[in-house]
Formats: structure tokens, C-alpha cells, sequence
């Protein structure tokens, strides 16, 4: 019997399979693939599943679903083989239990190669023509001579004119029956793999119009060894029909494999066989080979770009809140001029203007005077000011105002702002207002809370990828999705100002049940306890266990309510509480009460030690955000622009970016410097997000200043911050 689940078949005799690929106990996979089966998301299954998965934290249960799924496209695969092999008469017990024994796509397909349905090829002629005994017969090498043999093949009505031409379409079918060798594609495969040599050059005439690629204008390396972003650029490349790319190994060691295969002796049938074996090889076995090395290439280099990617937007989405605070947007300009917003400490738009602090005098004034009065009229407690054009001037206006000299003055990155500007959820929010207004609350709520405001829009245009738009969107996606639900339902969401995007992202809900929320919220009033959630239209018993521990009611009269304990649980927390003889709120805030609790005395059939573990840990920091304290940070006085940047000078910085082969820096001159790998540490280091992260503050130098190309490059050498 097999479970479905998430549009895909869980077989049981994958379970210890899984188990041993990933070094798991088959109990804690087959516990996985049970609730995956049930619809449980991957945050519920770690969070509140401990017991039945022992412990198994998301990574772990991310692997085995994924690993589940990629097992099923094998499984569909082998029916869809089994069913045409039976529909053209070629099923066998034998061949039957081969394709069932397959372990990989690739020996599937080998499997399948000699009875797949073909074109009509120069071998199917030559079958034809009747030239197939002629062809095993010189494939067999018993010492004949093809050509005295060959005679009798010889007949003008089916077009064989000559004793040459019957050879010739026996080597046809001969070069067929070896590219279609199972041993013969899997040991060339390996060489291919471990062997094969990327080759890239420039097409005749491209030199000017790809000067972007002139790194690859004359470039080889082992395929094995090429870096997923050098792979992606040269595909690119290739794309945009500036490259041309080829791999493959030396053909001395290909032919090698195929003669020690296929022949077996000196003589001409010999002799013969080894034409077919060097046709067979450029003209078919070659081919085939590259373009499975391609794919594996690619799917290597999707798969590293999208991780890194993905660990990007994890460290964005987890970037630390500045809070509820009363925050001044701003989105820079300067011919038309700088956009202003004033939020309230849960995000709403009081009021907008726009100011010209970049022109003349009066205009300066002006907009002092307007920035004072908002300042002042909704009680500001900080400034967003975004990070693109005009930035660092707006910047510097805002520091220069005597009466925020107490406020803090914060450059937020832009990145994606003008996408939610002019996106639907934009637009149905503020329908009235010009898109820079909308790009100018954005910046303003990132700055308090940046997961809030980036689910918001698609992770590929937040920019803290690598080739985004060159891998495969549908793997990017997922990927992207796992990230963003990962990180939302571990800091939890606040159910009562939350938008229906971000409450699309928590277990369990998606974006229907996340409308019906906000819309039950919007008729009713403000959620009073988790339980009234159960009101909300269509949001049945399933729903509400995968999504209320991670949904918080910050104004209940119960206190479990805004923390990650999960409703499930509450009845061990009364019974604590009763056995103390003290109130829930004396468990949370006195220490002393929680140390009288021996949590074994508590454990049940369902709810064991990590359970209750994370229940005690809850208890003492109710609802507490995981993500890090909020810090200021400043850039450098009179570094506004390129040309302000010298050789040697030491700058701070903050990561934008994080790549294999280095990472990108705001230095606050409208353009990031390259921290190249080698120059982050003075010890070897091989991945940047070793050393780094997304948004973390550095101290850098400036080693080299391209004007012309705009390019800068930096070091973190003995400036590690």
C-alpha cells in the first residue's frame, strides 16, 4: 500500500533505503513519511513532533521529503518504461526485474535504450536493407572476412549495390548495438563525470558584443572541479551566443573503454568493429554522454546556487527587527525629489509628503521645515532611508537636522521595493497613491520588521542570489518557499497585525485560510485567544493544530497564547501549575517555580523529555524572537561616491550578497565592492558563508578602483569586524 502525500507516492520499501542514505533509524523516517502523508508541513513535524521523529530537526525531514519525492519520479518512471516495453512486446521477467532494480534514472534509461521506440535511423535502414546476421555475424569477430561474407548481401531491389555498402550498414548497426551497451554508457558516463574537460571559446565575431564573458573567451577546466557560478556563466554564455561550450574527455581514454569492451582480436572483422566503434563514439555514444554531462553539470550548479541562494534569504529574513516604532519612510530622489511617509508602531500610513532637499537653497529650507513638522506631529522615533539613488545625499541631509539628533538615522536597502510598488497587494492597499509613495512604506516597515515586508514579494527580486534566473525555477522555488516558511514559523507571527502574505507562510494555512484570518479579523475585531481561531471560515481541526503554536495572540488573557507553546500542551502546564499551587504567570515569572518542576513526572505516551524540554525553555521566554538585537550602523563620512575611494583606505561595509566565489559590499557609494574568496581571511577558506553572512557588518579596504567599469575591489584581510 502506498501513502500519498504532497502530490506524490510514499512507498514503503523506500523507507529503509532513505534510512541508510541519510544514516537515520527507519522508525524516524517511516514516522516522517506517516505525517507527510497527512499533510503535516516540515516546521510542524520538527517543532512539535519530537518524539515520534526522535528529534529530527528540519534539514533532516526537508531531506527525507525531498528524497520521498525524487524516489517517486523514479517509481512513475519505471511504470511508464514497464508499460511500453509490455505494449511493444518486449517485457520479460528478466528484463521486468532489471528495470524494477534500477537505482538511478540514468540506469533506467540505459535499460530501456535498445527496446525504446526510434526514429529511423541509419541502423534501421540498414535492418532493412537485411543487413542485420551480416552485422552480428562480424560483431561476433569468429576471423571471417566481412567482405567475402558480405557478397551474399548484395541485392540493387533492396539498395545494397556492393559488397562495401553491405559492410558499411552492418557497422551502422554494429555502432547502434554498442551505443545502446548498458556497461559501455555507465563506464563512459563515470569517465565523462570524473574525466570530462569544459571547454569554452568565443564565437567568431562576439569578441566586442560579450565582453562580459571575456573570462571565458579561451577557457578549460575539469568539469568535476568547475564552480557552480563559472558553470552558469559560460551556459549563459552560450545562450546569449557568445560562447560555445563542449565537454568531454580525451577521446584516447573513451576509445579505450570501448576497445577493451568490444574487441576481440586483429583480424578484419575485428578491424571492422573498430570503425563501428569510432563512428559509434563521435557520432552517437559522444553526444549522448555530453548532454547527460550537461544536465548532471547543470543540476550541480542549480543545486549549489540555489543553496546558497536559499541560506541568503534565510539570513535576510532573520535580519534583526528595529521594532514598534513610530518610523519616518523615505524614498531618495532628486529630480523628483524625496518621497516621505509617516508609519505608526504597527506600520500604518499617517500621512505622506514629498521633499527637494538636492536643489537650491530654498527648497533646502523648505524641506527642513517639512521634515520637522512630521518629526514632531507623529512623534518620529526613527529614519528609513532607502539605499538607491540620492541615498547617501538624503543620508546626509537627515544628519545635518539638529532636532534628529537623537533619532537614529538607518540606510534600508531598496532592493525589490519598486517590484511591491507596483504589485497587486501594493495596489489594493494604496490605491490612491503614486508607487514611489507605496516604495516609500516599504521602506519604512522593512526597517521594522524586514520578514513582515519581504514576503511580500518573490524572493528571486530581494537580489541575494547567484544566476537566479539561469537555474531551475521550479527547484528554485521550493526552495525558496521551505526558506521563507522555515524562518516565519520560527519567529512566529503576531495573528492580530499580520498581513494575509505573511500568514500564508505559517504551517498549515496557504493564502485562502490566511485571507479568511484577516477578513475574520477585519469584521470581528482583534483575536482574543487561539481558540477563537477555530471561528475563522473553513480553518478546520487539520489547520488549526499545524498552525497555532506558531500564531501569537499577544493580548490574550492567557499567556500560552503569545508563546510557542502548542495548544496540544496546555493541559501539562495547568497540571504544573496546579501541582505548584501558583497561576501560570508565577510559572513564567519566577524562576524559582519553574525549578520545583521535575518534567519526567510529566512525560506521557504522547509527550516526551524534548517536548517537555521545549515547554520549560518556553516558559521563560515566552514568545521570544530568535532573531538577533537590532544595531545601528553608519558608513563612512564623505564616501558618497566611486570617485571618493582611494587604494588602501579601510571603510565599513555591510555584506549584500554572499556568492561562491565571494561576497558583495555596500560601502555606501551607489555601487558594491567585490570581496573576492581569497581575500576574506588570511586562512584558506572555501566558502565565503563560512565567514560571512547576509547583512553583517564589516571592515574593509579598498584594494583596487575601476572607474571605467565601475568595479571595486576589496579585502577583509586582518579587518575582520
Amino acid at each position: 500500500m502506498k501513502l500519498k502525500a504532497c502530490k506524490l507516492e510514499i512507498a514503503p520499501s523506500h523507507i529503509s533505503l532513505i534510512a541508510d542514505e541519510l544514516g537515520l533509524k527507519e522508525k524516524q523516517v517511516n514516522s516522517v513519511a506517516l505525517m507527510i502523508a497527512q499533510d503535516a508541513t516540515v516546521p510542524f513535524i520538527a517543532r512539535y513532533r519530537k518524539e515520534a521523529t526522535g528529534s529530527l530537526d528540519e534539514i533532516a525531514v526537508t531531506a527525507i521529503r525531498d528524497r520521498f519525492k525524487q524516489l517517486d519520479e523514479l517509481d512513475k518512471r519505471r511504470e511508464s518504461v514497464i508499460k511500453s516495453l509490455e505494449q511493444h512486446g518486449h517485457l520479460t521477467e528478466d528484463l521486468k526485474k532489471e528495470v524494477l532494480t534500477a537505482e538511478t534514472l540514468a540506469s533506467l534509461e540505459d535499460i530501456y535504450l535498445p527496446f525504446k521506440p526510434k526514429r529511423r535511423t541509419k541502423a534501421a535502414i540498414a535492418k532493412e536493407k537485411g543487413l542485420e546476421p551480416l552485422a552480428l555475424m562480424i560483431f561476433e569477430q569468429a576471423g571471417n572476412d566481412p567482405f567475402v561474407e558480405a557478397r551474399a548481401y548484395v541485392d540493387a531491389e533492396k539498395g545494397v549495390n556492393t559488397p562495401d555498402e553491405a559492410v558499411a550498414g552492418a557497422r551502422n548497426i554494429i555502432a547502434e548495438i554498442i551505443n545502446e551497451n548498458e556497461q559501455a554508457r555507465s563506464k563512459l558516463r563515470f569517465l565523462f563525470s570524473k574525466k570530462g574537460i569544459i571547454n569554452s571559446r568565443v564565437i567568431s565575431g562576439r569578441e566586442s558584443d560579450g565582453i562580459k564573458y571575456r573570462d571565458y573567451f579561451e577557457w578549460e577546466e575539469p568539469v568535476a572541479a568547475a564552480p557552480s557560478h563559472r558553470i552558469l556563466a559560460i551556459r549563459r554564455g552560450e545562450k546569449e551566443e557568445v560562447l560555445n561550450l563542449s565537454i568531454a574527455p580525451q577521446e584516447e581514454a573513451a576509445f579505450q573503454i570501448l576497445y577493451e569492451l568490444f574487441i576481440k582480436g586483429d583480424s578484419e572483422d575485428s578491424n571492422q568493429v573498430k570503425i563501428a566503434v569510432s563512428d559509434c563514439y563521435k557520432r552517437l555514444l559522444s553526444r549522448s554522454m555530453e548532454t547527460e554531462i550537461r544536465v548532471a553539470s547543470k543540476e550541480k550548479a542549480d543545486y549549489e546556487a540555489i543553496t546558497i541562494f536559499a541560506e541568503n534569504l534565510r539570513q535576510l529574513l532573520m535580519e534583526p527587527p528595529l521594532g514598534s516604532k513610530r518610523v519616518m519612510g523615505v524614498d531618495p530622489g532628486l529630480r523628483t525629489g524625496c518621497k516621505l511617509v509617516c508609519l505608526d508602531r504597527q506600520g500604518k500610513l499617517l500621512a505622506h509628503d514629498t521633499i527637494f532637499p538636492h536643489t537650491s537653497g530654498k527648497t533646502i529650507l523648505e524641506s527642513e521645515k517639512k521634515v520637522k513638522k512630521l518629526c514632531m506631529d507623529y512623534k518620529i522615533e526613527a529614519v528609513a532611508v532607502g539605499n538607491g539613488t540620492a541615498g547617501r545625499e538624503t543620508e546626509s541631509f537627515f544628519q545635518k537636522l539638529d532636532f534628529l539628533k537623537d533619532v537614529p538615522i538607518i540606510m534600508v536597502s531598496e532592493s525589490g521595493a519598486s517590484i511591491y510598488s507596483a504589485s497587486e497587494i501594493a495596489r489594493e492597499e494604496f490605491p490612491d497613491l503614486d508607487i514611489t509613495v507605496r516604495g516609500a512604506v516599504s521602506i519604512g516597515r522593512r526597517l521594522m520588521d524586514p520578514m513582515a515586508e519581504l514576503v511580500k514579494l518573490n524572493p528571486k527580486s530581494i537580489g541575494v542570489g547567484q544566476y537566479q534566473h539561469d537555474v531551475d525555477q521550479s527547484a528554485l522555488k521550493e526552495s525558496l518557499d521551505d526558506v521563507v516558511m522555515s524562518c516565519v514559523n520560527r519567529v512566529g507571527v503576531d495573528v492580530n497585525r499580520a498581513s494575509s502574505q505573511l500568514l500564508a507562510y505559517v504551517s498549515g494555512l496557504g493564502p485562502k485560510l490566511a485571507r479568511n484570518i484577516t477578513d475574520h479579523r477585519n469584521k470581528n475585531g482583534p483575536f482574543q485567544s487561539r481558540a477563537e481561531l477555530k471561528k475563522v471560515q473553513r480553518l478546520g481541526a487539520k489547520a488549526f493544530e499545524q498552525s497555532a503554536g506558531f500564531l501569537r495572540i499577544f493580548n490574550s488573557e492567557n499567556p500560552l497564547d503569545y508563546s510557542a507553546v502548542h495548544p496540544e500542551s496546555y493541559h501539562i502546564i495547568y497540571k504544573m501549575a496546579e501541582n505548584l499551587g501558583c497561576s501560570i504567570n508565577d510559572m513564567i515569572k519566577k524562576p524559582e517555580m519553574r525549578k520545583k518542576i521535575d518534567v519526567a513526572a510529566y512525560v506521557t505516551d504522547n509527550i516526551g523529555i524534548p517536548t517537555l524540554n521545549d515547554i520549560m525553555a518556553e516558559l521563560a521566554k515566552p514568545g521570544r524572537d530568535p532573531r538577533e538585537k537590532f544595531e545601528t550602523f553608519s558608513f563612512a563620512n564623505g564616501i558618497e561616491k566611486i570617485e571618493d575611494l582611494r587604494s588602501g583606505m579601510k571603510v565599513p561595509g555591510i555584506v549584500t550578497n554572499l556568492t561562491g566565489f565571494g561576497a558583495f559590499i555596500d560601502i555606501g557609494v551607489h555601487q558594491d565592492g567585490l570581496l573576492h574568496v581569497s581575500k576574506i581571511s588570511d586562512r584558506y577558506i572555501k566558502n565565503p558563508a563560512d565567514v560571512l553572512k547576509v547583512h553583517q557588518h564589516v571592515l574593509v579596504t579598498v584594494l583596487d578602483i575601476d572607474l571605467e567599469r565601475k568595479r571595486i575591489s576589496l579585502s577583509m584581510q586582518y579587518e575582520i569586524a
